[in-house]
């Protein structure tokens, strides 16, 4: 892990389980079976973690015109926080099964909330139970707080935006986390519409991972990374994904390997799909 990284080991962790100024958050959830992650939850989880869903708490309900998850308000998300003890001062760490798919989602929320005190657990769950760390069962609640967003409403990419780049696309630098198979139109498991959106690169969230879900180095992540961006760390670029999850699980790679904090196209594909009339590319972009 890097200096000022934004991931956490779970001997870190173990460490700091005590301390009250420190809030661990649960964001273990399963597209395939929407109630797997509370259920698994309540079976065993990190002493003292609070449980985040997917769907209900860091998603807005979905709209005719939106993605799959679209961005929670302002104001809900507030409280949500404040339900898990969350305020300004807070450390906190997230995590799920293993990889951080889901829970880099959460990660990017606070952070677009402008809380940056949040770090996401290497390896996830699953590390935690290598490492043999102790666990509880059943729901945790945590004395309700105050939290205050100050939104950063500059991490975010909307679709009109993308849709007046136009062929200017590529210049954004406008990378997509789905899968080889998805982006190339090959597949589509989830969505209506296969295929992606022209002038995006393909950049599948497996690659900044180990087979065991916990995070390559940071070596590893770089020249990943300068294949993809080049080497000037400072020009912006854009992630997305299927919904705008997955996306954020990119954000924390790229900055890993030292690159600026790149917008979120939170709709994702299938926000863009919305519409029949935007262009899609069935092939490698």
């Amino acid at each position: 892990m890097t200096e000022h990284s934004n991931l956490i080991s779970a001997g870190e962790l173990n460490e700091r389980l005590d301390d009250p100024g420190w809030r661990v958050v649960d964001c273990r959830f399963d597209l395939a079976d929407v109630n797997a992650g509370i259920r698994h939850y309540l079976e065993s989880h990190i002493p003292g973690a609070v449980f985040a869903d997917l769907d209900r708490d860091l998603s807005a309900p979905i709209g005719p015109e939106t993605g799959r998850h679209p961005l929670p308000g302002v104001s809900e998300f507030e409280n949500f926080l404040g339900q898990l003890g969350i305020d300004r001062n807070t450390q906190v760490v997230v995590y799920d099964d293993d990889n951080g798919a889901v829970a880099s989602r959460a990660w990017w929320l606070l952070r677009w909330s402008g809380h940056r005190r949040v770090r996401l657990l290497d390896g996830g769950f699953a590390e935690w139970l290598r490492q043999g760390f102790s666990t509880r069962a059943d729901r945790e609640t945590a004395e309700r707080t105050s939290y205050r967003a100050q939104p950063r409403e500059e991490l975010v990419i909307t679709t009109q935006e993308l849709i007046e780049a136009g062929d200017r696309v590529r210049e954004l630098r406008l990378i997509d986390a789905r899968d080889a198979q998805r982006f190339d139109g090959e597949i589509e498991p989830i969505d209506p519409v296969a295929g992606h959106i022209p002038g995006a690169t393909n950049l599948p969230l497996t690659l900044s991972v180990n087979d065991n879900g916990t995070w390559k180095s940071r070596e590893q992540l770089v020249a990943l990374w300068r294949g993809v961006l080049g080497i000037d760390k400072s020009k912006p670029w854009v992630v997305m994904c299927g919904s705008g999850v997955t996306a954020c699980h990119l954000a924390v790679s790229g900055m890993e390997a030292g690159y600026i904090e790149p917008r979120v196209y939170v709709g994702s594909w299938s926000e863009w799909i919305r519409d029949p009339k935007r262009p899609v590319a069935p092939g490698p972009g």
